[in-house]
């Protein structure tokens, strides 16, 4: 079920929204347990199984890890940990090895493997983090174990963010989830921001989606020098304002039942180095990967060369949890290079460049801010690509053109590209910037807004009811 769905937005949520608020608020876990269930059950109704099963399991070790000290504390840690990286591994990962594996068996001679086709459960990567996240802390002791199974199970299936994030963490909502109030304010707050990101999804990623579609669903050999270029733009874009709506539509759902979610983006692309951009580009799975592995793994506390090899094993791991192949691994090494780069002579380079300066105009960010939207734009290539090597002949067309491919023949082919979506490819690169930051606050609750967000509804839901079907990006992960 999606949130930009008839489905969801006429029945789902108003009958939940309903249950919720008349029932005692000692029953509304209860209500969005069973309504969460029934939110993942609906696509797929096996795979709801395994998510419960790793969810009894980690309370019961949960709890084992409140009662226990030392090496039996660490062996009940290990063991879920390495339970629910199994799961995620046989069902996200294992006919990646298999495949891999045959093409070594085929080298030596050997006859292959049978590959089975598993079915990957929607959401196993974040709920599978959620949990870890639960446990590493309750390790800690930064948090207690949850007692009570359906409020563990609550937190792990809490439909707003079960499918696409963001990644929350157990100690964000513990108080929330036992001790909630009803508050009329976080009702309006949250309609505003779930409007906001279905406007966001359906007005702008899913218009810079048939664009990029367009680009990339045709043979690599016919796409000319320039297209490629707009090719990648599209995406840069699409997959900002769609992963940013989920974030927003999970955020703003979260806080109608009283949940307050952490941000998971702050305008990654004004960032000025990559490092910045990944302190603003999908802030709860960086945080995560830094939080639980980076920092155990010794962070930046040990030496260059070892704080080259974290960023490099973060980074190779960050790419291979978006996706099961060797395009989201260079992914994330390339965005590790940068990283490593940046910490170097690059890095004061930038620093450098950073202090030019005109006249009331700070040319340097300026420099900075278009130099890190060419490194993403090229990472993006990696991520958006059907394989490695049509990614790496993407690649050379845009820096190195394509002359057996004119653009009129292209674009009379194609056509797909029209006003209003280069209106809407300009406007989403304006609203890439924090330009409106302040300035809308005093429209904040007034009949204006009120107005506005209603026009801004029926807009975004009528464009979503009579255009294509388009998933969330972030649901095949």
């Amino acid at each position: 079920m999606v949130f930009s769905s008839a489905l969801f937005l006429a029945l789902f949520l108003p009958i939940i929204l309903g249950l919720y608020f008349l029932a005692q608020e000692k029953l509304r876990n209860y209500v969005l347990l069973v309504a969460s269930l029934f939110f993942y059950a609906w696509g797929e109704p096996r795979a709801v199984l395994v998510m419960l099963g790793l969810i009894f399991a980690s309370w019961g070790i949960g709890l084992l890890l409140d009662k226990t000290d030392g090496k039996e504390k660490k062996y009940w840690l290990a063991g879920g940990i390495v339970l629910n990286l199994a799961a995620l591994f046989f069902y996200k990962y294992w006919m990646f090895f298999l495949g891999n594996a045959n093409l070594v068996l085929e080298t030596l001679n050997f006859a292959p493997v049978k590959i089975p086709q598993i079915a990957l459960p929607i959401g196993i990567s974040f709920y599978v983090f959620q949990i870890m996240s639960y446990l590493i802390d309750v390790y800690r002791r930064e948090v207690p174990a949850q007692k009570s199974l359906s409020a563990l199970a609550t937190y792990v299936s809490l439909f707003p963010q079960l499918i696409a994030g963001p990644i929350v963490r157990y100690k964000t909502i513990e108080e929330d989830l036992h001790n909630r109030k009803t508050n009329f304010d976080n009702i309006f707050v949250g309609l505003r921001r779930f409007v906001i990101g279905l406007a966001k999804k359906v007005l702008i990623a899913d218009q810079m989606a048939f664009i990029a579609d367009t680009v990339f669903g045709v043979a690599v050999s016919t796409i000319p020098w320039l297209f490629a270029w707009v090719g990648i733009l599209a995406y840069t874009l699409q997959i900002f304002f769609d992963f940013s709506a989920y974030s927003d539509m999970a955020i703003g759902l979260g806080r109608m039942f009283n949940f307050r979610f952490l941000e998971n983006f702050n305008y990654p692309y004004c960032a000025k180095s990559i490092k910045d951009f990944w302190r603003r580009w999908h802030i709860s799975l960086s945080s995560w990967f830094r939080d639980y592995l980076y920092i155990p793994l010794g962070g930046n506390r040990k030496g260059k060369i070892r704080t080259y090899l974290n960023l490099y094993i973060i980074f190779g791991l960050c790419g291979w949890w978006h996706g099961a192949t060797w395009s989201f691994v260079i992914w994330g090494l390339y965005h590790g290079t940068w990283l490593v780069l940046e910490r170097g002579a690059w890095g004061r380079t930038l620093e450098k460049i950073s202090n030019w300066h005109l006249p009331k105009i700070k040319i340097g960010d300026i420099v900075l801010n278009i130099y890190t939207w060419l490194v993403v734009m090229v990472g993006w290539v990696f991520f958006r690509a059907d394989n490695l090597s049509y990614a790496m002949d993407y690649l050379k067309i845009m820096f190195m053109g394509n002359k057996n491919a004119p653009i009129d023949v292209f674009y009379s082919a194609t056509n797909f590209i029209t006003y209003s979506n280069l209106l809407i490819m300009i406007v989403a690169i304006i609203l890439s910037y924090p330009i409106f930051n302040g300035k809308y606050d005093k429209f904040r609750y007034s009949n204006r807004e009120i107005v506005l967000l209603i026009v801004l509804f029926v807009v975004a839901y009528v464009f979503a009811m009579t255009s294509t079907f388009s998933p969330f990006i972030y649901f095949r992960f």
